[in-house]
This record gives structure tokens, C-alpha cells and sequence, in this order.
């Protein structure tokens, strides 16, 4: 038994917009392994850019808080924002072992359990992989 299809893959001629914990060390390493795999790239159809810039709090409108985010979002074309776990599903065809993963999490108790894995590595993860200085901060 599988639940309702999870997210379209990504569209060229129409951007989605992820926005990563930009002062999270794990976010920041995940953003470079979808940068090596050619996500972000021009055509890809995805743009990356940290949640602390101006451009991320005014395409989050209310849903943008001061500080660090609870999770990743995921900003669709039309508008729709994904949170957390499903921000990253519609990135798995475009990455290695991407669509093994893909077809695993098509059942509700495996996307379930993932989600709770993603809340609790997000809630933590500055304990478990510290922190980067942002490079205008530098100075």
C-alpha cells in the first residue's frame, strides 16, 4: 500500500528555491553535495540561498523568524512552500542513489519515520556539527 505520489522533480524553465541554515555546518556541507551533483546549477531548476539573507526573509514573508530555522524550506514556482523533509524530496531523482530513496519513501510509515529522523538531526544539529562563519564576517 503507498500513499499520494510524492513531489514532481524539479523543472528547468521554472526555478524552486531552497533556502538552508547558511551558519549550519551540516546545511552548508549538504548545499555543496547539491552543488557537486549539479543542483544549483543554471538549469537545474533549483537556486539555493541561505535563510539569513534578505532575499530569503522576503520570499518567507511571515513564515521567516529571526535566528536560526527549524528546517529547510523548499519555495515551488507557484508559490508553495515545502518544509523540512519535503523540502529535499523533489531533489532525490537529480542525486546519486536519489531515486532508490525516492521509491522507498513512497510509504507513509517510511516518510514518517524519516521526517522524525530529519526533525531530530535538525533540532540538534549544531551540538552534533557546529557551526560556520559566514564569509562577510570575516573581517
Amino acid at each position: 500500500m503507498t500513499d499520494p505520489p510524492l513531489p514532481c522533480p524539479l523543472d528547468p524553465r521554472h526555478p524552486s528555491l531552497l533556502i538552508y541554515d547558511g551558519r549550519c555546518r551540516l546545511c552548508v556541507t549538504a548545499k555543496h553535495g547539491l552543488d557537486r551533483a549539479g543542483l544549483g546549477e543554471a538549469g537545474s531548476g533549483l537556486r539555493m540561498i541561505p535563510y539569513e539573507s534578505e532575499e530569503a526573509a522576503g520570499v518567507l514573508g511571515d513564515r521567516y523568524r529571526p535566528g536560526p530555522p527549524a528546517m529547510a524550506f523548499l519555495v515551488h514556482p507557484s508559490g508553495e512552500v515545502s518544509q523540512g523533509l519535503n523540502a529535499f524530496l523533489p531533489l532525490l531523482p537529480g542525486l546519486p542513489g536519489g531515486r532508490v530513496l525516492r521509491w522507498i519513501l513512497r510509504w507513509a510509515f517510511v516518510r514518517a519515520l524519516a521526517g522524525r529522523v530529519y526533525g531530530w538531526v535538525a533540532r540538534y544539529r549544531y551540538r552534533f556539527f557546529g557551526s560556520v562563519v559566514p564569509p562577510d564576517s570575516r573581517l
